[in-house]
Protein backbone atom coordinates (compact mmCIF):
# COMPACT_ATOMS: atom_id res chain seq x y z
CA UNK A 1 0.00 0.00 0.00
CA UNK A 2 1.91 3.32 -1.00
CA UNK A 3 2.31 5.83 1.71
CA UNK A 4 0.11 9.40 1.60
CA UNK A 5 2.26 12.38 2.78
CA UNK A 6 -0.44 14.68 4.77
CA UNK A 7 0.41 18.43 5.21
CA UNK A 8 -1.25 19.39 8.23
CA UNK A 9 -2.11 23.11 9.76
CA UNK A 10 -3.14 23.28 13.47
CA UNK A 11 -3.56 26.17 15.88
CA UNK A 12 -2.54 25.59 19.61
CA UNK A 13 -2.60 27.16 23.30
CA UNK A 14 1.28 26.28 24.50
CA UNK A 15 0.40 27.46 28.02
CA UNK A 16 0.47 23.99 29.28
CA UNK A 17 2.94 22.70 26.75
CA UNK A 18 7.20 22.68 26.91
CA UNK A 19 6.60 23.39 23.37
CA UNK A 20 6.38 21.87 20.14
CA UNK A 21 9.12 19.47 20.49
CA UNK A 22 9.16 15.98 22.21
CA UNK A 23 10.50 16.02 25.54
CA UNK A 24 11.16 12.76 27.46
CA UNK A 25 10.57 14.01 30.99
CA UNK A 26 7.66 16.73 29.80
CA UNK A 27 4.41 17.24 27.79
CA UNK A 28 5.11 18.38 24.85
CA UNK A 29 2.67 19.90 21.40
CA UNK A 30 4.67 16.96 19.32
CA UNK A 31 4.29 14.09 21.51
CA UNK A 32 0.32 15.18 22.08
CA UNK A 33 -0.89 15.11 18.40
CA UNK A 34 1.71 12.13 17.39
CA UNK A 35 -0.20 10.03 20.49
CA UNK A 36 -3.66 11.51 18.75
CA UNK A 37 -2.49 10.07 15.44
CA UNK A 38 -1.93 6.73 16.58
CA UNK A 39 -5.65 6.56 18.25
CA UNK A 40 -6.78 7.56 15.18
CA UNK A 41 -4.77 5.55 12.92
CA UNK A 42 -3.57 2.61 14.67
CA UNK A 43 -0.05 3.26 13.91
CA UNK A 44 2.82 5.53 15.44
CA UNK A 45 4.16 8.16 13.33
CA UNK A 46 6.60 10.66 14.12
CA UNK A 47 5.54 14.07 12.64
CA UNK A 48 7.60 16.88 10.79
CA UNK A 49 7.20 20.17 12.51
CA UNK A 50 7.68 23.33 10.94
CA UNK A 51 9.68 25.45 13.50
CA UNK A 52 10.42 24.20 17.58
CA UNK A 53 8.42 26.82 19.45
CA UNK A 54 9.71 26.95 23.15
CA UNK A 55 7.26 26.60 26.17
CA UNK A 56 4.46 28.26 26.90
CA UNK A 57 4.73 29.98 23.45
CA UNK A 58 1.12 29.58 21.42
CA UNK A 59 0.43 28.94 17.41
CA UNK A 60 -2.45 30.46 15.57
CA UNK A 61 -1.24 28.58 12.08
CA UNK A 62 1.90 25.72 12.84
CA UNK A 63 2.59 23.14 9.57
CA UNK A 64 3.51 19.68 10.26
CA UNK A 65 3.42 16.82 7.91
CA UNK A 66 3.83 13.34 8.24
CA UNK A 67 3.62 9.98 6.01
CA UNK A 68 0.89 7.24 6.61
CA UNK A 69 -0.25 3.86 4.53
CA UNK A 70 -3.57 5.28 6.41
CA UNK A 71 -6.97 5.63 4.13
CA UNK A 72 -8.61 8.12 6.19
CA UNK A 73 -9.66 10.92 4.01
CA UNK A 74 -8.66 14.69 4.57
CA UNK A 75 -11.88 15.89 6.00
CA UNK A 76 -12.36 12.72 8.39
CA UNK A 77 -8.83 13.03 9.81
CA UNK A 78 -9.18 16.92 10.77
CA UNK A 79 -12.83 15.54 12.24
CA UNK A 80 -11.06 12.72 13.96
CA UNK A 81 -8.31 14.46 15.57
CA UNK A 82 -10.14 17.66 16.96
CA UNK A 83 -12.27 14.42 18.71
CA UNK A 84 -9.22 12.91 20.11
CA UNK A 85 -7.16 15.97 21.11
CA UNK A 86 -7.14 18.20 24.25
CA UNK A 87 -9.23 21.59 24.15
CA UNK A 88 -6.06 23.48 23.83
CA UNK A 89 -4.88 22.18 20.30
CA UNK A 90 -6.90 21.90 17.40
CA UNK A 91 -6.37 21.04 13.76
CA UNK A 92 -7.90 23.70 10.97
CA UNK A 93 -6.81 21.76 7.29
CA UNK A 94 -5.13 18.63 6.06
CA UNK A 95 -4.36 17.96 2.49
CA UNK A 96 -2.42 15.45 0.81
CA UNK A 97 0.76 17.21 -1.05
CA UNK A 98 3.92 15.43 -2.71
CA UNK A 99 6.09 12.86 -1.18
CA UNK A 100 8.96 15.20 -1.19
CA UNK A 101 6.96 18.28 0.66
CA UNK A 102 8.63 18.48 4.69
CA UNK A 103 7.00 21.17 6.84
CA UNK A 104 10.53 22.76 8.10
CA UNK A 105 12.64 22.25 5.17
CA UNK A 106 10.52 23.79 2.40
CA UNK A 107 9.50 26.83 4.42
CA UNK A 108 10.57 30.34 3.14
CA UNK A 109 9.73 32.27 6.72
CA UNK A 110 7.47 32.57 9.35
CA UNK A 111 5.58 35.10 10.97
CA UNK A 112 5.32 35.41 14.50
CA UNK A 113 3.32 38.40 16.45
CA UNK A 114 3.92 39.25 20.06
CA UNK A 115 1.04 40.74 22.19
CA UNK A 116 1.28 43.20 25.11
CA UNK A 117 -1.34 44.35 27.30
CA UNK A 118 -0.75 48.14 28.44
CA UNK A 119 -3.66 48.42 30.56
CA UNK A 120 -3.43 49.74 33.98
CA UNK A 121 -5.12 46.30 35.26
CA UNK A 122 -3.77 42.70 34.28
CA UNK A 123 -6.17 40.99 32.26
CA UNK A 124 -6.81 37.12 34.10
CA UNK A 125 -8.61 35.97 31.11
CA UNK A 126 -5.76 37.09 29.00
CA UNK A 127 -3.06 35.33 31.91
CA UNK A 128 -0.30 33.57 29.66
CA UNK A 129 -1.66 34.72 26.29
CA UNK A 130 -0.24 38.38 26.62
CA UNK A 131 2.28 40.17 28.55
CA UNK A 132 1.14 42.36 31.33
CA UNK A 133 3.02 46.01 31.24
CA UNK A 134 0.85 48.49 32.48
CA UNK A 135 2.87 51.43 30.88
CA UNK A 136 2.44 53.78 27.94
CA UNK A 137 4.63 52.50 25.45
CA UNK A 138 6.81 55.32 22.75
CA UNK A 139 5.35 53.55 19.68
CA UNK A 140 6.96 56.30 17.43
CA UNK A 141 10.23 55.58 19.15
CA UNK A 142 9.86 51.78 18.50
CA UNK A 143 9.35 51.84 15.25
CA UNK A 144 11.88 53.95 13.77
CA UNK A 145 14.25 51.40 15.91
CA UNK A 146 12.49 48.24 14.40
CA UNK A 147 13.41 49.37 10.83
CA UNK A 148 17.39 49.26 12.08
CA UNK A 149 16.91 45.55 12.68
CA UNK A 150 15.20 44.97 9.95
CA UNK A 151 17.27 43.37 6.52
CA UNK A 152 19.60 40.68 6.25
CA UNK A 153 22.17 40.84 9.85
CA UNK A 154 24.32 38.68 12.15
CA UNK A 155 21.24 38.21 15.07
CA UNK A 156 23.91 36.96 17.38
CA UNK A 157 22.99 39.64 19.76
CA UNK A 158 19.47 38.46 19.43
CA UNK A 159 19.69 34.82 20.57
CA UNK A 160 19.87 32.67 23.48
CA UNK A 161 23.89 31.85 24.67
CA UNK A 162 23.61 28.23 24.69
CA UNK A 163 21.63 28.17 21.69
CA UNK A 164 24.69 29.78 19.22
CA UNK A 165 27.12 26.76 20.08
CA UNK A 166 24.81 24.27 17.61
CA UNK A 167 24.79 26.75 15.16
CA UNK A 168 26.79 27.29 11.75
CA UNK A 169 25.92 30.99 11.67
CA UNK A 170 23.84 33.48 12.99
CA UNK A 171 22.54 35.54 9.80
CA UNK A 172 18.46 35.84 9.63
CA UNK A 173 16.58 38.45 7.29
CA UNK A 174 13.85 40.11 9.04
CA UNK A 175 11.36 41.10 6.25
CA UNK A 176 9.56 43.78 8.37
CA UNK A 177 8.57 44.54 11.80
CA UNK A 178 4.78 46.07 12.36
CA UNK A 179 3.87 47.32 15.22
CA UNK A 180 0.10 47.67 15.31
CA UNK A 181 -2.19 49.17 18.51
CA UNK A 182 -5.94 48.41 19.26
CA UNK A 183 -7.16 49.90 22.60
CA UNK A 184 -5.12 48.62 25.16
CA UNK A 185 -3.15 46.10 23.11
CA UNK A 186 -0.04 46.54 21.34
CA UNK A 187 0.71 43.80 18.79
CA UNK A 188 4.27 43.28 17.21
CA UNK A 189 4.54 41.50 14.07
CA UNK A 190 8.15 40.02 12.91
CA UNK A 191 8.22 38.37 9.38
CA UNK A 192 11.39 37.23 8.63
CA UNK A 193 13.40 33.91 6.76
CA UNK A 194 14.07 32.06 9.84
CA UNK A 195 14.37 33.19 13.40
CA UNK A 196 17.47 32.36 15.94
CA UNK A 197 16.04 30.97 19.74
CA UNK A 198 14.72 33.41 21.50
CA UNK A 199 14.52 35.88 18.64
CA UNK A 200 11.37 37.54 18.62
CA UNK A 201 11.42 37.52 22.51
CA UNK A 202 14.33 39.23 22.72
CA UNK A 203 13.45 42.17 19.76
CA UNK A 204 10.11 42.60 21.49
CA UNK A 205 12.37 43.02 24.59
CA UNK A 206 14.64 45.50 23.13
CA UNK A 207 11.85 47.62 21.56
CA UNK A 208 10.28 47.72 24.89
CA UNK A 209 13.80 49.19 26.10
CA UNK A 210 14.16 51.60 23.49
CA UNK A 211 10.18 52.83 24.77
CA UNK A 212 11.37 53.23 28.43
CA UNK A 213 15.14 54.62 26.88
CA UNK A 214 17.29 51.80 28.05
CA UNK A 215 18.38 51.47 25.02
CA UNK A 216 19.14 54.03 21.96
CA UNK A 217 18.82 53.27 18.33
CA UNK A 218 23.04 53.12 18.60
CA UNK A 219 22.71 50.11 20.97
CA UNK A 220 21.02 48.16 18.13
CA UNK A 221 23.85 49.05 15.97
CA UNK A 222 26.36 47.89 17.99
CA UNK A 223 24.16 44.70 18.81
CA UNK A 224 24.33 43.67 15.03
CA UNK A 225 27.38 44.86 14.50
CA UNK A 226 29.41 43.38 17.53
CA UNK A 227 27.07 40.63 18.64
CA UNK A 228 27.13 42.00 22.31
CA UNK A 229 23.92 40.39 24.19
CA UNK A 230 23.99 43.85 26.50
CA UNK A 231 23.70 46.03 23.79
CA UNK A 232 20.42 44.28 23.23
CA UNK A 233 17.17 44.38 25.49
CA UNK A 234 15.62 41.63 28.08
CA UNK A 235 14.13 38.52 26.80
CA UNK A 236 10.18 39.32 26.88
CA UNK A 237 8.01 36.11 28.63
CA UNK A 238 6.72 33.77 26.46
CA UNK A 239 3.27 33.99 26.87
CA UNK A 240 2.67 36.39 24.17
CA UNK A 241 4.34 35.01 21.45
CA UNK A 242 2.39 33.39 18.33
CA UNK A 243 3.73 31.47 15.38
CA UNK A 244 1.80 33.48 13.18
CA UNK A 245 1.80 32.00 10.00
CA UNK A 246 4.35 30.00 8.06
CA UNK A 247 5.34 31.02 4.44
CA UNK A 248 5.78 28.52 1.69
Amino acid sequence: MSMRNLKVMMSYNGAAYHGFQRQSNANSIQQTVEEAIAVLTGTNTVINGCSRTDTGVHAREFCFNFKTDSRIPCDGFIKGMNTILPQDIAILSCEEVDDSFHARFDSKGKEYMYKINTAPCRDVFMQNLALHYPYRLDIDKMKSAARLMCGTHDFAAFCKAEAKEHLKDTVRTVYSIDIEQNGDYTDIIVRGNGFLHNMVRIIVGTLIYISEGKRTEQDIIRALETGDRKCAGKTVAPGGLYLNKVLY
